[in-house]
């Protein structure tokens, strides 16, 4: 199934225009003509079906002849990662987590970051294609970059966790989760949080928790816990 991803189809759309480059796709690459149907999300829980009534490179139009909505799962996934160095690595995070099924992601800037600046429009394309790829009909809501301090002392959830390195006493994250309910979870830069960071969290509810016996990087670690708490909640 190929899905498309339109964010301004509404529930009440009935006819949709592609653009100029969706459409060459639909013609020349996936070769379809009038009277094939095409599968489309908004980002927001619907899958609309929509038949060709004009196929040309230069213009699509589609006629919505179906529409369904998925509801949301009754937990949800908020991972705040700081960015990595290389900046490929964060979009892998990005693309697997999508795929795994995160709903949320913050970029956050630590004392140990060594790369403060992130494309944000870039990553949403990323975010786009993994959801498509996926086939999700939600996407994950990309929030602008945030300073640590800022984004412990003024964050809420019902589960708050911080997974860090230092030697202390830590559960690990599979048994802290508790299910049907929404979840954040920190993930340091290169380097880990600074302890001043890890005290904050603490005294900002934030748990502190491990993934595992062995040192993961950044991204990895982002996937494994992204992975763990879905994987909980489906159990």
């Amino acid at each position: 199934m190929q899905l498309f991803y339109n964010p301004d189809i509404a529930e009440s759309t009935t006819e949709i225009t592609f653009s100029k480059e969706e459409s060459k796709h639909i013609v020349k690459v996936l070769r379809k003509g009038t009277g094939d149907v095409l599968n489309i999300t908004n980002g927001n829980g619907w899958l609309f079906k929509a038949k060709l009534t004009i196929a040309d490179m230069r213009h699509c139009i589609a006629l919505i002849t179906e529409k369904t909505f998925q509801e949301k799962r009754n937990y949800s996934i908020h991972l705040a990662v700081a960015p990595t160095k290389m900046n490929d690595r964060y979009e892998w995070f990005l693309e697997k987590a999508t795929e795994i099924g995160v709903d949320s992601i913050t970029p956050i800037i630590c004392d140990h970051s060594e790369r403060k600046v992130v494309k944000l429009e870039r990553f949403e394309k990323i975010l786009q294609a993994a959801m498509k790829q996926s086939l999700h009909y939600y996407l994950p809501e990309l929030n602008s970059p945030v300073n640590f301090n800022d984004f412990v002392s003024t964050h809420k959830n019902e589960q708050l966790f911080i997974a860090h390195c230092e030697e202390t006493d830590k559960k690990s994250l599979k048994q802290s989760i508790k299910p049907n309910t929404g979840i954040t979870i920190l993930i340091g830069p290169e380097g880990d949080f600074s302890t001043k960071e890890i005290q904050l969290a603490l005294k900002n509810n934030f748990s502190p928790v491990a993934l595992g016996n062995t040192r993961l990087r950044t991204e990895t670690a982002a996937i494994v816990a992204c992975h763990t708490a879905a994987l909980i909640n489906e159990i």
